[in-house]
């Protein structure tokens, strides 16, 4: 981006945005959880919306001069509807898990027995992990995967029938199969469960079509962060069909958890969800998806092993002992060479969550920037010879100079 005012202001901090700037244009992004945003969403994001404060939500604020900003947050409230086909939507949540914090808040007490994906089976830290909050204030039970990496149902049926949880919890962080959202919401049905969905990861894709929304099979809240495959701002969305729920909800946001909205960050939700709702936002996700199945195909071609055998989303986690190499080892190398990824834990890893067995993929960020399925042929050839060079630097730098020519011809959106 140009920048008017901040070089003389303070150049310290317009380097450090030039250096990043820099980062991005000569680096391949393949965190999972990562994308780029729009040079509109950009600009939204600095207007004059920073400016206002205002608690409270649209028509009923503890704030004088609130007109355009509840303007604008209609605005974005009716295109996240559009887009999700819900009838309420929240878009005032921070991020993923203070959304998700917000579901727990207004609907279930402390204490009350949850059922979450766990975490080194592909689930999110808010899903109830011990260390979180959400595992320290209610009675998280963890359901998993079975050997083949899929959601064990039947190992989930067992849990929710016995223990009869409050909520169940379908989502995930980590997971590259088609949840199976229709055979959750049945069990919860004939249990009295809530249904909760956390699609951060697939929004995008959700919204689409181009995979299954839980609002399909009746699901009774679901969230999602913006900033993933929807390619926002850093923000949340949570939205129901259900009217009270959704009462509920937004007094949970505020004033339960939250003061003033981010309206800025509201305001570039609104133009990201614009965007999503044009004919090409679709094509985008089938392109990312098809990016995805062929990088992890060719990487089980380079002798790699992916967890579950592939994926049907954006995403993979890939089980690195075949190669004898740690997820944080492999990372570390990657990042040598221009290749930014995230280490991650696989179903039962052996290993400890700071140097786990494996490493998670996506291919959001490199769609974006008009990568398809030939990319990946070469983006696996250089991930293997990544593998093969873990502990020498000389040839993870000769291998970033081959990442740069190629992320040369593929630009970053907003950035010169």
């Amino acid at each position: 981006m140009d920048y008017t005012f901040l070089p003389d202001a303070d150049a310290t901090v317009h380097g450090l945005i030039g250096k990043e700037e820099q980062r991005q244009k000569h680096e391949l992004e393949l965190i999972a959880s990562e994308n780029y945003v729009s040079p509109a969403v950009l600009e939204a994001m600095a207007s004059a919306f920073q400016n206002k404060y205002s608690e409270g939500y649209p028509g009923k604020r503890y704030y004088g001069g609130n007109h355009v900003v509840d303007e604008l947050e209609n605005l974005a409230i009716e295109r996240v509807k559009q887009l999700f086909g819900c009838g309420f939507a929240n878009v005032q949540a921070l991020s993923g898990s203070p959304a998700n914090l917000a579901v727990y808040f207004a609907l279930i007490q402390p204490g009350d027995t949850v059922l979450g994906l766990k975490l080194d089976h592909g689930g999110h830290l808010s899903h109830g992990h011990p260390v979180n909050f959400t595992g320290k204030t209610y009675n998280f039970i963890q359901y998993g995967c079975g050997d083949d990496g899929r959601i064990d149902m039947e190992e989930f049926a067992v849990l929710a029938r016995e223990h009869k949880p409050k909520m169940i919890v379908a989502g995930f962080s980590a997971y590259s199969r088609d949840f199976p959202w229709a055979e959750m919401k049945a069990i919860a049905d004939e249990i009295g469960a809530l249904t909760f969905a956390d699609i951060a990861h697939v929004a995008g894709m959700v919204a689409t079509g181009v995979i299954d929304s839980p609002f399909n099979h009746g699901f009774d809240v679901v969230t999602t962060t913006t900033h993933k495959t929807l390619r926002g701002p850093r923000g949340a969305l949570i939205m129901s069909n259900d009217e009270e729920i959704a009462k509920k909800i937004n007094r949970a946001v505020f004033p339960g958890l939250q003061g003033g909205p981010h309206e800025h960050i509201i305001a570039a939700i609104a133009v990201a969800m614009g965007e999503a709702l044009k004919p090409e936002f679709k094509t985008y996700q089938e392109q990312v998806v098809k990016n995805a199945q062929k990088l992890a195909n060719e990487l089980i071609g380079h002798g790699f092993d992916i967890v579950s055998g592939g994926t049907d989303n954006h995403l993979m986690v890939v089980d690195l002992r075949k190669k004898e190499i740690g997820g944080k080892d492999y990372t570390d190398a990657l990042d040598k060479a221009g290749i930014s990824a995230s280490q991650s834990t696989i179903p039962n890893d052996p290993n400890p969550p700071m140097n786990p067995s494996g490493v998670r993929l996506g291919t959001p960020a490199i769609t974006t920037r008009g990568m398809i399925e030939d990319d990946m042929v070469w983006l696996a050839a250089k991930m293997n010879e990544i593998a093969a060079a873990v502990n020498d630097d000389a040839a993870l730098a000769a291998i970033k100079q081959e990442v740069e020519e190629k992320a040369a011809g593929f630009p970053v959106p907003g950035i010169n």
